[in-house]
């Protein structure tokens, strides 16, 4: 790898945190989102077992003994090690036989069964979830707020900036991919269905050797970006399949596909939150759908910037999986961790950042300036709905985080307006 030619990310830092602290280090995450690059620029040696030189001899040799591809200068890069499972083992016992800390990074894009696995790894191998690439990441950003300080309530009042609705369009089909993001998002938006045909035709093959209905499961993936953004249940997707493409599938294939997407990283669903607000008001527990990323949507829905602004309520779920995917993989970056709110008064709260100390803040996310006041307002009524619950625990701060807002400021009534724009970790 061109170590000058390399873009950082914000896994960076926490990946030569893990190299202190683990034997070895396993970086997940969906195809194509940089895993390998990160690894191999903080590596000193590599190995690529899905190298096809000598008719896969790589992977050849690592399945009659995987510590054959154990020997390299540490930290050493394992790329796809889920190819070869026992490779799991071969570096757990490895760590455990050595002092030494930081000798293995391992990269996966899938999530193997437990099949020739014999050991979990806890406390040898450490695990990180590497994602696509946020605005800041990307250079989208002028990463001019930071959403750490932001939830300990610490904002400078700002000018950003315009930005046009074209732009942030451009911006979700485009996607957070390495390699196209200074493409134009038409061509970008090739790489999303590449992706989804190599999932599709090739890897849930190769996670266990099974064939699939290929025709269901691109079924369920067009439910699933219809769905975008939303708390579908799995009924409720069997349902949209058979309304809108006259095909039927069972429920518990629904699952079972389920299943294979979010070990294969191609779904990040947000999880509901409730233990931390300590309310008896009853909360619902449905997770809210989400693929890797936005772009996957619209290459489903074979969607442009420009069909996009004609269809603003569409626009508007993007949108908001644009940001949930940028909060998530802010809020990791300090061990927060992002979920959203839905109990069963119908109030919701689009994502909810927690804090490590347990606090939490609540962020409603809002396309349009015009839409602020109505967004700001409902963010205040149900903290103070949860304040008045004895049992409650109300966010420490509330936040409109905006697309076409020109500045990141704090309202008189205390809620602060960021721009999707303006945000880094």
């Amino acid at each position: 790898m061109v170590r000058q030619n390399y873009l950082p990310r914000i896994v960076d830092s926490k990946l030569v945190e893990y190299l202190k602290v683990f034997g070895a280090v396993c970086i997940e995450g969906p195809k194509w989102c940089g895993k390998t690059w990160t690894a191999s620029f903080h590596s000193n040696s590599q190995v690529f077992i899905g190298d096809p030189s000598g008719n896969f001899q790589i992977r050849r040799l690592a399945e009659m003994s995987p510590s054959l591809v154990l020997e390299g200068e540490p930290p050493r890069l394992i790329d796809e090690w889920q190819e070869v499972p026992p490779i799991w083992d071969a570096v757990r016992y490895k760590v455990d036989t050595s002092p030494d800390k930081g000798l293995f990074i391992l990269t996966g894009s899938a999530t193997p069964n437990h099949k020739g696995i014999l050991h979990s790894g806890a406390g040898r191998i450490g695990k990180l979830r590497m994602h696509t690439m946020s605005l800041f990441e990307s250079g989208d950003s002028s990463g001019n707020v930071s959403l750490e300080e932001l939830c300990r309530g610490k904002l400078k009042p700002m000018l950003t900036g315009d930005v046009a609705l074209g732009h942030l369009t451009r911006l979700i089909v485009r996607g957070g991919w390495p390699g196209v993001i200074h493409l134009p998002a038409e061509q970008a938006s090739l790489v999303a269905k590449e992706y989804l045909r190599a999932i599709v035709d090739d890897d849930v093959f190769r996670m266990d050797g099974i064939r699939r209905n290929s025709t269901k499961m691109l079924l369920l993936l067009h439910s699933l970006a219809r769905n975008e953004s939303t708390t579908t249940s799995n009924k409720t997707l069997k349902n949209d399949i058979k309304d809108t493409d006259n095909e039927d599938i069972d429920v518990v294939t629904v699952a079972e596909y389920l299943d294979i997407f979010e070990r294969l990283f191609l779904t990040d669903n947000i999880p509901p939150f409730s233990t931390s607000v300590r309310s008896s008001v009853r909360v619902k527990q449905s997770v809210k759908r989400h693929f890797c990323d936005p772009s996957i949507a619209c290459s489903l829905l074979n969607l442009t910037p420009t069909m996009l602004v004609n269809d603003l309520e569409t626009l508007d779920l993007l949108f908001e999986a644009l940001c949930e995917r940028d909060l998530k993989i802010y809020a990791e970056s300090f061990g927060g961790n992002l979920y959203h709110y839905q109990d069963y008064k119908n109030r919701e709260i689009d994502a909810i950042v927690e804090m490590p100390d347990g606090q939490w803040c609540a962020f409603e996310i809002k396309l349009g300036a015009n839409q602020i006041d109505a967004a700001a307002q409902s963010l205040l009524t149900i903290k103070k709905e949860i304040e008045d619950d004895p049992k409650g625990k109300p966010p420490s701060i509330l936040c409109v985080l905006c697309g076409m807002s020109n500045a990141a400021y704090q309202r008189p009534d205390g809620v602060f307006v960021v721009p999707i724009t303006a945000l880094k970790n």
